[in-house]
């Protein structure tokens, strides 16, 4: 009788985890990337625990049910004439509101309006804000579900039409009734970026910004920056760190109000609690500070 052999008790290469980063962001196809995990399965890795463990997890990532009575959480149309017309967003407000509050735009990933994204704004909204996290897929018949179609999606939509998208729904949601007129923004990889880009397309409207692991504008529009920004980059993220000298050279340029945060060992993503990536005692930290730097910078 053959006895099977128990996984490894030894963590997951790093390499794999930078193989799921270029994947995730286009950089490798479905098919290399895994053939690249099959290739662990002779450390004695299987398969399901490659994937398992890269792979994100919904189930895992809910910290505030969309349930939860302290929020209300609907769908709200915006009018984006720059870029594709009628979008949609997820709304997210608390239900004991009595006067205005600041609102906070979060702004997903390369792959749609996916359930973590959606659980970062009922987070914001149980902290007192509103927040509105839209979903770039909606011209397209929004998110569909699953990472892998949704990232497909994104990647066929114009970028430009994108971007002016996001400037659309900052707008729309710095002028909510509810609003104090003090605006927010927090994203994450892509999101990351598209704060970025807020920052230097519209210095003047946005009044604080939070980029998680997310490159900067185009170099045409950096000087524009201003701040305030809080930039959160992991230490293992050699993909968008390589970007940071450059940008904080134009920061410190342009007279910037920014400050950045480099989380010691972590990933990119590390904030994702959806897959291991997940560095939970750094992202609650990233996370505190945003938290911190939303009520200092918008109240």
């Amino acid at each position: 009788m053959v006895t099977p052999t128990s996984e490894p008790t030894r963590p997951i290469p790093e390499e794999a985890f930078d193989w799921y980063d270029q994947y995730a962001h286009g950089l490798m196809d479905r098919r290399t990337f895994l053939t690249k995990l099959a290739g662990l399965t002779a450390l004695g890795f299987t398969m399901t625990t490659l994937t398992g463990a890269l792979m994100p997890n919904y189930a895992l990532a809910e910290q505030v049910s969309f349930n939860d009575p302290a929020i209300k959480a609907t769908f709200e149309t915006f009018e984006s004439p720059k870029g594709h017309g009628e979008c949609r967003g997820y709304l997210v407000m608390p239900t004991k509101l009595e006067e205005k509050a600041p609102v906070v735009l979060v702004v997903h990933e390369n792959r749609g309006l996916n359930p973590y994204v959606k659980d970062v704004a009922r987070r914001l909204a149980m902290a007192g804000f509103i927040a509105f996290a839209p979903d770039a897929l909606h011209p397209i018949g929004g998110y569909p579900g699953n990472d892998d179609d949704g990232r497909a999606m994104q990647k066929s939509m114009e970028k430009s039409k994108l971007e002016e998208d996001f400037i659309a729904a900052a707008r729309f949601i710095k002028q909510h009734p509810q609003s104090t007129g003090k605006l927010g923004a927090v994203g994450f990889c892509f999101g990351g970026y598209i704060v970025n880009m807020l920052a230097a397309s519209i210095p003047e409207e946005l009044n604080a910004g939070v980029p998680f692991y997310g490159t900067p504008a185009a170099k045409s529009l950096r000087a524009n920056v201003k701040g305030p920004l809080m930039v959160q980059l992991g230490e293992l993220d050699e993909r968008v760190n390589k970007s940071w000298p450059d940008y904080e050279a134009q920061l410190k340029a342009n007279g910037a109000d920014y400050t950045m945060h480099m989380y010691p060992k972590a990933r990119h993503g590390f904030h994702n609690d959806s897959t291991s990536r997940y560095d939970k005692e750094q992202a609650e930290l990233a996370w505190n500070r945003t938290v911190d730097f939303f009520k200092q910078h918008l109240s």
